[in-house]
């Protein structure tokens, strides 16, 4: 089973690096917080280190 990028809303800060890096995956979510809306977007090694690698707040996890 492939793995699944998770983001944790109550900490997302919005400061779109995910959106920006790997739109594909991640969007804002209507709550104005970063959501995972296509996990098989782009490959795990982008989205490691594209998105969970430079989040500044980690707040994006597998799963």
């Amino acid at each position: 089973m492939a793995r699944e990028p998770w983001v944790d809303q109550d900490v997302c800060i919005s400061c779109g690096l995910c959106t920006d890096n790997v739109p594909e995956v991640f969007r804002f979510a209507d709550n104005g917080k970063a959501e995972c809306y296509d996990p098989t977007g782009a490959s795990e090694e982008e989205i490691q280190s594209d998105a969970i690698d430079v989040c500044p707040v980690s707040c994006i996890h597998w799963r």
